[in-house]
């Protein structure tokens, strides 16, 4: 992972609002340089198909995939099928997945999307965006990932780390999920919009943090209209880089 940018200066950006063909090129300038600095970018979430990928989604939010992956190992074991969660019994269920969090709700979210898939799509997970968010506990940020990683249908997977990083950027100032992937779906090619939203979560987790990002070695630094948020010399923001694991 390249992040020295020792010397990096605050990009010089032109009077007035920055037009729209300057925005675009340089998102996509970015999103290059995002390549280049994480070409392992993908899903960290373990998944052997659609079913465990939708349902570790669920499991992971207000929580760590880390935290995920120790769980779903034993998750899939007992009810490896939409049909043997749907007759789970609620009590194992939440049993098996209460270190992730809001285990309750979760629970009934796996219940009701496994019964749903079992029900209504064959035992199948369904391949567009509007069937899944039917889905008990499936909203557009779910639905994305499972579409993206699981059917390789393009889609933005806007979490916090991609809302924040979008607005340091300039790419966009909604703060709505919905509005920040219909934004930024403008900027960058169809094509991309999945390895990018892998990248964006990468950097986020890795360099740009929410209280300090390390402005010191990020590489979009000279791109960057937020530089100077976080330490800018080199020494300093090196210490704040992480390399995971994510706990």
């Amino acid at each position: 992972m390249a992040t020295s940018v020792a010397g990096a200066k605050p990009r010089r950006r032109a009077r007035g609002p920055e037009s729209r063909l300057a925005l675009v090129r340089r998102a996509r300038r970015m999103n290059r340089i995002l390549a280049e600095t994480y070409p392992d970018a993908h899903c960290e979430l373990n998944f052997a198909d659609p079913f465990q990928l939708l349902v570790a989604t669920v499991l992971s939010a207000q929580t760590t995939d880390v935290r995920v992956n120790m769980v779903t190992p034993a998750l899939f074991a007992r009810y490896p099928t939409p049909e043997d969660m749907a007759a789970a019994d609620p009590e194992e269920l939440e049993k098996l997945i209460q270190s992730t969090g809001f285990f309750r709700s979760k629970a009934r979210n796996l219940l009701g999307l496994a019964a749903g898939l079992r029900d209504r799509f064959g035992g199948e997970v369904p391949r567009t965006l509007e069937e899944l968010v039917t889905l008990p506990g499936v909203g557009r940020k779910t639905a994305n990932v499972v579409l993206g990683n699981a059917f390789d249908v393009p889609g933005i997977t806007v979490d916090t780390h991609f809302g924040r990083l979008a607005r340091r950027f300039g790419w966009t100032t909604e703060t709505d999920p919905a509005k920040v992937e219909h934004e930024i779906a403008e900027l960058i090619p169809r094509r991309e919009w999945t390895i990018l939203s892998h990248r964006m979560i990468w950097h986020g987790r890795r360099i740009c943090h929410a209280r300090r990002p390390a402005c010191g070695v990020c590489p979009l630094a000279r791109l960057c209209p937020s530089f100077g948020e976080g330490p800018t010399d080199e020494e300093t923001a090196r210490k704040l880089v992480r390399t995971g694991p994510f706990s």
